[in-house]
């Protein structure tokens, strides 16, 4: 017997991290000794500090309750201080702040509440894929914005007509970005803004990188004058201080977007995990060396991977934050094959560029994800392979 989905359910699309993981498994079950550089999950460890914080709320017998819904007072007041001496960002932690459990919950909802069958979604091409994924599920019409090399890696925002903003409903942007590395200069969110304001649209950034920049340039959406009139901001804690496993982030920004994702969110999801909001409180709220060591150390995995795939002939974008590398493929080669050669020949996993929009269609995405020594020999094993790299352009 077949049972009938709904089309919500036949509407979502594979996921390209998972279908990747099968990639690689078979790849070592054929006995190739594979580097994975395929997927955006921390090795890091959370500091000393944060993980006694944890240690000591799993024995608080109060952690053993549900927690509040909008998040616990503790971990509301340290997000808010994080704003402010991180990002000179004033927020109210009851109305303006909402605890949920990584960023991709916080997207899910605020796609839900923004968005209905027929609305116009911008996000810039190349893209983290749950963005498409999201819209098409909830019926959205897509509008993206092609970034370009020569800008750094961010669209033309003046390019898109002024008719074509006049539908937009909602603007997704996500800085440092996910595949690329590229970051936004504070005019490129004042623009955004301005037109938000003038078209009337929402903008969400997906600031799931915050913290790991390497440039004065990595700025909260919410520091732009009049951006908490038009915008939310989704900020995650697994990156920034290494606790992708534990699930936990935050919601920023406009009042009345934070008040309908909080309402969506009491019927459709679930409270963070006590201790971890605990632990959570204790990052946010303390010293953020840890952080600085987290994207210097970041900047170092950069720069071997970059340096070594110039050095053997490939265009390596020179990003400034974020975990990954974003290298064109050889003239004549798609990022798919580029990544098929790789895991094939040198047993190096890269994920094609397809996989995050047609912009990327060229070019592959690396995650520093791995020891300097397994970069190295990722390096090594990729230039071995000698690429045709006659006719390549930036």
């Amino acid at each position: 017997m077949t049972i009938a989905l709904s089309k919500t359910a036949q509407s979502i699309p594979p996921n390209v991290f998972e279908r990747m993981d099968r990639t690689v498994a078979q790849a070592r079950a054929r006995g190739i000794d594979v580097i994975d550089l395929s997927k955006g999950n921390p090795d890091g460890f959370p500091e000393a500090r944060i993980r006694a914080e944890a240690k000591a709320a799993v024995d608080s017998p109060e952690n053993a309750r549900y927690t509040p819904f909008d998040g616990k007072p503790l971990f509301l007041q340290a997000a808010a201080s994080w704003y402010a001496h991180e990002h000179s960002v004033a927020l109210d932690p009851g109305t303006q702040l909402f605890a949920v459990e990584g960023a991709v919950d916080g997207l899910a909802a605020a796609f839900a509440v923004l968005l209905d069958p027929g609305d116009v979604v911008a996000f810039v091409d190349p893209y983290y894929p749950s963005y498409h994924c999201m819209a098409r599920m909830l019926g959205a019409e897509e509008l993206p914005l092609p970034a370009r090399a020569e800008l750094g890696w961010l669209p033309d925002l003046d390019a898109v007509p002024g008719e074509a903003w006049d539908r937009v409903k909602l603007l997704v942007l996500n800085y440092p970005n996910n595949p690329t590395g590229a970051q936004a200069p504070s005019r490129f969110f004042a623009r955004a803004v301005e037109l938000a304001a003038r078209h009337g649209f929402a903008i969400v950034h997906d600031f799931a990188y915050a913290g790991l920049g390497v440039h004065e340039n990595q700025k909260s959406l919410l520091a732009v004058p009049g951006a908490r009139d038009v915008g939310l901001e989704i900020v995650s804690l697994s990156k920034m201080y290494a606790m992708a496993g534990w699930r936990a982030g935050f919601v920023a920004g406009n009042e009345q977007l934070v008040s309908a994702v909080k309402r969506y969110h009491y019927q459709m999801g679930s409270m963070v995990t006590s201790f971890v909001q605990d632990a959570g409180a204790a990052a946010l709220a303390g010293d953020q060396a840890f952080v600085r060591e987290q994207a210097a150390r970041y900047a170092a995995r950069r720069a071997i991977v970059a340096e070594g795939l110039r050095a053997a002939g490939y265009n390596v974008f020179a990003s400034q934050g974020g975990l990954y590398v974003w290298v064109q493929a050889p003239a004549a080669m798609t990022g798919e094959e580029l990544a098929a050669r790789w895991l094939g020949e040198a047993g190096v996993a890269a994920l094609p560029g397809s996989c995050f929009g047609n912009a990327g269609v060229r070019y592959v995405r690396l995650s520093l994800l791995q020891p300097p020594q397994r970069l190295h020999e990722a390096v090594a094993r990729i230039g071995k392979l000698s690429p045709d790299m006659e006719n390549q352009h930036a």
